[in-house]
């Protein structure tokens, strides 16, 4: 990607999040403030979850903000039936909830908030993922030689877990890995106004 006229931020300090962006050929520094509020309305729908916080997080860098830079936020989390599962508190909530993923279909959301000092677009991408019936000694294997305690609803499915457990997938792989890459390159290039001389033009 050619001459991107804004400073590109990404505000995250997973390495995953860092891989994907840094596989769009973009130059992009990394930017985190500590103790951003991530609550939510209860009553919010859950699909609507992650884009919701990705805009709490955007909101947070407008005050830090130089007028060249464009600041990407996200948050990603598990969905199954009605709960929300983030990040696991130990190891044995890890496996609480892996245990309820084995042998169903869960989705996982991923929000991205796209911010400058003038404009802000948000969006969500929603996968459907499917475990095969995940054995005891499988679960804990994976817990304790991976440690997913960074990791909402205790995976990733870059890992050994998904190697062996996921059978099937329907949207972004990659925004099960936490960043749906392929969405924020089509909004990179539509983010500007067409008639303004500055925003991201790519190629």
């Amino acid at each position: 990607m050619d001459d991107v006229r804004w400073k590109i931020i990404l505000a995250s300090n997973s390495p995953r999040r860092k891989e994907l962006l840094a596989g769009l050929d973009l130059q992009f520094e990394v930017r985190v403030l500590q103790d951003i509020d991530e609550s939510y309305p209860h009553d919010l729908p859950t699909l609507k979850i992650a884009e919701f916080i990705s805009k709490k997080k955007a909101d947070a860098y407008v005050e830090t903000m130089a007028d060249d830079e464009l600041v990407i936020t996200a948050d990603t989390v598990v969905i199954l039936g009605d709960e929300v599962m983030g990040k696991p508190h130990d190891e044995a909530d890890a496996k609480r909830m892996l245990g309820e993923l084995s042998g169903r279909t869960h989705q996982v959301a991923t929000g991205v908030t796209l911010s400058t000092k003038e404009r802000q677009m948000s969006f969500s991408v929603v996968t459907d993922v499917t475990f095969k019936q995940l054995s005891a000694d499988e679960i804990d294997y994976y817990v304790r030689t991976y440690h997913p305690m960074d990791k909402a609803g205790a995976y990733g499915i870059q890992e050994w877990i998904g190697y062996i457990g996921v059978t099937a997938l329907k949207g972004s792989y990659f925004n099960v890995m936490g960043l749906p890459v392929q969405r924020i390159y089509e909004a990179l290039k539509t983010f500007s106004d067409s008639k303004s001389e500055c925003g991201v033009a790519i190629f």
